[in-house]
């Protein structure tokens, strides 16, 4: 076992180790007790810095505070400098000799959740394979395996004679190389490796594009898979939870609801670790993960749900659950595959999001188009009620849905990316909680299906997946448009943050709540036990 760095307190055995990480578990247990404050995080808080050109970032000690700068120069000399304010920028390299960067791209697809199971079938036939998120999320076969011309080529021939149609190679001649550059004293250094550390204060980012952030722990300048850098923050978990709390659950959330939100993101953190392995960290700032601000904009509504809650996480038979969670359910939570690609856990069940009796899916299954449209139809007695995004209705032109489809599958360099028009659209399966599992769409080239959240991916009306398509004619009968009715907003998996709101206010505890929207799971504090998630490897 190799570990890059020594100076975190917890040890063990089958961890997986990333560079500068907490040691994690890969289908494993910790062989030591563990605590709260044992565990640091690396969170991607600028992804692809370098990707805009003249693209700043200034970083600043707060307070009176000094950083320390540890890299090495262009001799590979470790060198450790101090300042209060640096900036670091990133130019272009001419190379003497063009290179060649190209990786085979094996699927291509909207959540990390799909990725991975399609990630996980690849490696069950053999190939070696890596999770990325250049744009989308795709699985390519693995860089340093398949490291030259003649091997990816072969890989690439092999899999499209045995009927792979959709793998393709993408490959790019480059002129120039990206190099972070940063200037300390009037002198100007660069270097692939930055570490900045603070004296005792947090770091104060400012991007040339975005907003001005501050950030405990520390941060790390490095390289990712995409030819540009990403800025990592190495921040204590429940450090790291002042910044994601008050912004996912929102500052007007009652306490007890704020207080399930914190048990739910400090799970999924730990648990989604692995998002970003290809990148050398764990997590991103964004909604691809959980929304991320650092030490802005915390709450001490927030913070005294932290403390209250110091430590503790959601178990289903000693593993930390798939804490996933949505905005608004739109009335009826998913199951895991109503969304994603994968194993179902059984915690994530279709539950009719209301603390009354008022839909019986054993009797009335949305599954059924009728009984589903009923339901849409229904707006009093749920969680959600009032919220605007409970029920919602969006039409759209065939014009501009064509334009949708187009960008969507060109992004997918899908066969029928140059389709001309949409002749008609229409669902044609849906789950028991009433998601599109499939939607039909025929165009002039041909016809295609959309399944699960890919149709969130290739039109802008849904808000959800929970919807019905109702077809728009003009006065000679002809198709226009159609209008997307139907509620929610997002995947509707897990537990609803609106609907967390009405059961607080109700009185319900945060235990209560986590228990009504993972039914099964269990409470307890994050323990040497504790699995975090079962890998295939």
């Amino acid at each position: 076992m190799e570990i890059t760095k020594t100076h975190h307190p917890v040890r063990g055995k089958h961890l997986f180790i990333s560079l500068f990480s907490l040691p994690l578990l890969l289908g494993g247990v910790y062989a030591s007790p563990v605590t709260a404050t044992d565990v640091e995080l690396d969170v991607g808080v600028v992804q692809r810095f370098g990707e805009e050109e003249k693209e700043t970032l200034t970083i600043a000690a707060t307070s009176g505070d000094t950083l320390t700068l540890e890299f090495r120069d262009d001799n590979g000399q470790q060198q450790a400098l101090q300042t209060s304010q640096f900036t670091i920028e990133v130019v272009k390299q001419p190379l003497a000799t063009p290179a060649l960067r190209e990786k085979v791209i094996l699927s291509d697809h909207a959540t990390f959740e799909t990725a991975e199971d399609s990630a996980n079938q690849w490696k069950d036939r053999g190939i070696k394979v890596e999770v990325t998120q250049p744009g989308r999320w795709q699985v390519w076969a693995k860089r340093d395996v398949y490291e030259t011309p003649l091997l990816r080529r072969w890989l690439l021939e092999n899999l499209k004679s045995k009927g792979f149609t959709d793998v393709y190679l993408e490959s790019e001649i480059l002129a120039a190389t990206p190099q972070a550059t940063f200037t300390v004293a009037g002198k100007t250094y660069s270097s692939d490796y930055l570490e900045i550390i603070p004296g005792k204060n947090p770091i104060q980012v400012s991007p040339s594009q975005g907003k001005v952030r501050r950030y405990g722990g520390s941060l790390r300048l490095q390289p990712n898979a995409y030819g540009t850098y990403t800025l990592v923050n190495n921040v204590p978990l429940e450090t790291y939870l002042r910044g994601v709390v008050p912004h996912e659950i929102g500052p007007s959330a009652p306490l007890n609801a704020t207080k399930a939100q914190t048990i739910i993101a400090r799970t999924y953190a730990l648990r989604n670790v692995r998002r970003f392995q290809a990148d050398n960290y764990q997590l991103c700032a964004t909604t691809h993960c959980q929304v991320y601000y650092g030490l802005s904009g915390t709450n001490p509504k927030a913070d005294q749900a932290i403390a209250a809650t110091k430590g503790l996480v959601l178990t289903y038979e000693n593993e930390l659950v798939d804490a996933l969670y949505s905005s608004t359910t739109g009335g009826v939570t998913a199951t895991f595959s109503d969304a994603w690609n994968g194993e179902e856990r059984p915690y994530l069940k279709a539950v009719i999001d209301s603390p009354k009796n008022i839909w019986d899916l054993s009797q009335k299954s949305l599954a059924n188009e009728e009984d589903f449209r009923k339901f849409i139809s229904l707006k009093n007695g749920f969680n959600e009620t009032g919220r605007n995004v409970f029920r919602w209705n969006r039409s759209a032109t065939i014009e501009s849905l064509t334009r949708d489809l187009q960008k969507y599958l060109e992004r997918r360099k899908h066969p029928l990316a140059d389709l001309k028009m949409i002749q008609w659209m229409e669902v044609t399966e849906r789950s028991a909680s009433g998601r599109i599992l499939t939607m039909k769409v025929e165009t002039d080239k041909g016809i295609l299906e959309l399944h699960k959240n890919e149709v969130r991916s290739a039109f802008m009306p849904p808000r959800s997946t929970l919807f019905y398509l109702e077809p728009i004619y003009n006065s000679q009968k002809q198709l226009r448009g159609f209008a997307f009715v139907g509620g929610g907003f997002g995947h509707g998996v897990g537990m609803s943050q609106y609907g967390s709101y009405n059961l607080a206010n109700l009185g319900w505890s945060a235990e209560k709540i986590l228990y009504f929207y993972y039914p099964g799971a269990t409470i307890e504090p994050l323990n040497e036990s504790i699995v975090f998630w079962r890998s295939q490897e």
